[in-house]
């Protein structure tokens, strides 16, 4: 390997990328600094990358791709081509011509390629690819051997060792081959002889024996077998039988009674009834013996016929009936035989026979299978290689972008293929986003991608029609989020071209363009005032339904008492009061709109671009530096981080770069569009506002002509603050009228009074001098309910 090998970067991302372009940059990636690779671990899931791939990279099979991994795949890739470089092109098809095999490992992958086309009928090819590596079956239709250590019974030549394969298959089970033929390994033909053997040999132990093991020779076994089937009852009979000889009342209740044949007399009954075979044999009675042909219970007619042909006519000749010493003698001539049974061996072969047996041990079948087995194994080395060819075949196609998704992240950055971690495309909004990840746990996955900074909606995905469901997070990376809720749907494209529906369940929100921080602030603004109005709206509309509510409450209980409802007293004071409160309003926001315009109108005409761009900037510009220092730190490491990653550096996702990853939609180049909508709202009152701007103008304009002088202006503010006094004061004597209205009228009668005395003599000439300068007589009482304001004190 090239120690010294001149490595060359590109910078994207934020940071600093290998660039792997030849193959000597391949063959030397075991040089390069881990600290410099983009990635080091990634999962084996979740990627748009053939699995069958990773499964070879994975050695260890722990579900992750590491560095020690991906330098070993390019180490071996490197040592049986011929030409590292050839890595670079992706190619589907492998050159025979272009595998080394000058090395052993190299002329094994060559001759395993060759016998590989010739099994498949391509001898002559000179290519080799993934889908004649594919189908083993296909592979090893047409040949005996294939190395794999198992034996089909097509691999024997003649007709008896096939026979004797497919019997050692239907006693000790069989195995799947290379080829998809059932067969026996060395395990199972082991197995099978030893039990065969063990079966032999316990045979013989009974031939030692055969008078007392097998009373009836090679029939011996039928006649246990219909002997057993019947013991148990027979035993029952003739122990109820003696039961009736101790007591002669047992007899009936032994017996079945006769409710027990009522039951039975409303079913359809056979041989097969259940009920049936759980009465007595035969009728009990006391010394009776078993009857043979007549008398039996119809359940056991065909188990007791058995047993006369096959145990009693051997051995006791032709009998009708058979008494009970008899039955014990029968019992005592199967004891040997059911010891033997007792150490049965070789049972697993045992379904062949003693005869069959003993003819697969004498013709030495045993040699000859394991020498086809030998055979077999002999090819265990060029069989196995196939693996490795497949192996060779896909990290040719694969490999080089793997290493273009892991060293550096260049799929990602060039636009010039998708990243192995981008699933597809979400259509959502009149948006493309194309940085969209599959993602398993999205409650775990949004804890740590929420990091990155970059506006995600997660969705849930199904294919329609279909029961496949999946989760993916995607990248809103361009335009708003203003039609972004949780709730709506789109349409996801895989990268196979498969469409499903999604569904957003979970937002993490971040800004997402400059333009939608541009006017946050103005919606913020109008989204507020109309939250307020709406409130305001509520507030009022509650009001006036508490107020009718308790209006017709007072209504109902005035009417229930007999008393006519009195009509609410007109509230002078209160209507001035607003009225009052309305026109300084409106005064004060034309004095505010004047003062505006007035200041505006006296800017130069330069300066007046420069300040609606100032107040512009004032609004907006905090807003628009947040977001555009928050975009340009938008990290995707958290992303896949999130998924099972182990990113070795800072991915930035800048404001340009997000830009080409979320396409917004326009009309194509030369499109017509028709601008007449017949649904259009209806046309907007201009002339009012026509109106509106004049009457400002004007305002403005008498004021910049010096029409209205700054004493104007204050006149009319002390005008409108006397204004707004009295009507305070009004407001407040008019809360005492009523509960001071029979107080007021009794000092009004008590006035009179005193001015009908005459004038009493002043006491003190302090008294005199101040007659003197108020004529009128001192008094706080008024004559009327209204209260008398005394501006003239000003």
């Amino acid at each position: 390997m090239n120690t010294a090998h001149k490595w060359r970067f590109f910078r994207s991302g934020g940071f600093d990328q290998v660039r792997l372009e030849t193959g000597a940059d391949v063959e030397s990636l075991g040089t390069l600094d881990p600290k410099l690779w983009a990635a080091l671990s990634c999962p084996t899931s979740n990627l748009e990358f053939d699995d069958k791939t990773l499964e070879f990279i994975d050695t260890d099979h722990d579900g992750h791709i590491r560095v020690p991994e991906i330098i070993a795949a390019v180490e071996w890739v490197s040592s049986v081509l011929k030409n590292p470089g050839d890595l670079t092109s992706g190619s589907e098809a492998l050159q025979l011509s272009a595998i080394d095999d000058s090395t052993p490992e190299g002329a094994a992958l060559l001759a395993s390629a060759r016998q590989i086309l010739l099994n498949i009928g391509k001898k002559d090819e000179e290519v080799i690819t993934v889908e004649d590596t594919a189908d083993l079956n296909r592979i090893f239709a047409s040949t005996r051997f294939n190395g794999d250590g198992i034996i089909p019974a097509t691999a024997a030549s003649d007709a008896e060792t096939r026979a004797v394969i497919e019997d050692m298959m239907k006693c000790v089970g069989s195995v799947q081959d290379r080829s998809g033929l059932p067969g026996v390994s060395a395990e199972l033909i082991e197995q099978f002889f030893t039990e065969a053997k063990a079966y032999s040999e316990w045979w013989q132990d009974a031939e030692r024996d055969a008078t007392s093991i097998l009373p009836l020779g090679e029939n011996t076994e039928a006649a246990k077998a219909a002997f057993d089937a019947v013991k148990a009852k027979i035993d029952d009979y003739f122990t109820r039988c003696k039961l009736a000889e101790f007591d002669q009342k047992a007899g009936d209740p032994l017996n079945p009674a006769l409710s027990d044949y009522e039951a039975l007399a409303n079913t359809d009954l056979s041989r097969t009834t259940e009920q049936l075979a759980t009465l007595p044999l035969a009728k009990i009675e006391a010394k009776k013996p078993l009857p043979l042909n007549e008398g039996i219970n119809p359940a056991w007619v065909g188990a007791i016929d058995a047993l006369k042909r096959q145990v009693v006519q051997p051995l006791l000749a032709d009998k009708e009936q058979l008494s009970a010493d008899e039955w014990q003698a029968l019992c005592d001539r199967f004891t040997a035989h059911q010891a033997w049974l007792d150490t049965k061996r070789g049972a697993t072969v045992e379904s062949l026979g003693i005869n069959r047996i003993r003819s697969i041990l004498a013709g030495k079948y045993q040699d000859e299978i394991s020498a086809l087995l030998q055979k077999d194994q002999s090819l265990a080395s060029a069989s196995d290689a196939i693996d490795s060819v497949e192996k060779l075949i896909r990290y040719q196609r694969n490999l080089f972008q793997l290493l273009n998704n892991f060293v550096s992240f260049r799929d990602f950055y060039t636009a010039q293929n998708k990243a192995v971690f981008q699933a597809g495309s979400l259509y959502l909004d009149g948006r493309n986003c194309d940085f969209c990840l599959r993602v398993d746990d999205i409650e775990k996955h949004s804890s740590m991608a929420g990091l990155s900074g970059i506006y995600l909606a997660y969705c849930e995905c199904q294919r329609r029609g279909g029961s496949e469901k999946m989760n993916i997070a995607a990248a809103f990376t361009n335009g708003d989020a203003d039609n972004l809720m949780v709730g709506r749907n789109g349409i996801f494209y895989d990268r196979r071209g498969q469409d499903w529906d999604a569904t957003i369940v979970k937002i993490v929100e971040h800004p997402i363009s400059v333009r939608q921080a541009f006017w946050y602030p103005y919606k913020r603004i109008g989204k507020m005032i109309g939250e307020q109005i709406e409130k305001v709206a509520s507030a009022r509309e509650k009001s006036v339904q508490d107020q009718a509510a308790a209006g017709i409450a007072d209504i109902s209980q005035k009417a229930e008492a007999g008393k006519p409802p009195a009509a609410a007293p007109f509230d002078v004071g209160k209507f001035a009061g607003i009225f009052a409160a309305i026109g300084l309003a409106i005064g004060a926001i034309g004095t505010a709109i004047a003062s505006v315009v007035t200041g505006f109108l006296g800017l130069a005409w330069w300066q007046m671009p420069l300040t609606v761009l100032g107040l512009i900037l004032v609004i907006s510009g905090p807003s628009v530096l947040i977001a555009f220092l928050k975009l340009r730190k938008r990290n995707l490491a958290p992303l896949l981080d999130g998924n099972g990653w182990a990113i070795n550096t800072r991915a930035i996702i800048n404001i340009p770069f997000g830009i080409s990853l979320t396409q917004m939609a326009t009309l194509p180049a030369g499109a017509q569009r028709s601008l007449t909508d017949p649904y259009a709202e209806k046309k907007r009152p201009w002339k009012f506002y026509l109106f509106v701007l004049l009457l400002l103008g004007s305002i403005a304009y008498l004021f910049h002509s010096g029409y209205f002088n700054q004493g104007t202006v204050d006149t009319l503010k002390k005008h409108f603050l006397s204004d707004k006094a009295e009507i305070g004061t009004e407001e407040a004597n008019t809360a005492q009228e009523i509960p001071a209205a029979s107080s007021a009228e009794g000092a009004a009668d008590d006035q009179k009074t005193e001015a009908d005395k005459p004038p009493q003599p002043a006491a003190k000439e302090g008294v005199e001098n101040e007659s003197v300068a108020s004529p009128e007589p001192v008094s706080t009482v008024v004559p009327a309910p209204k209260p008398v304001s005394v501006p003239a004190s000003h």
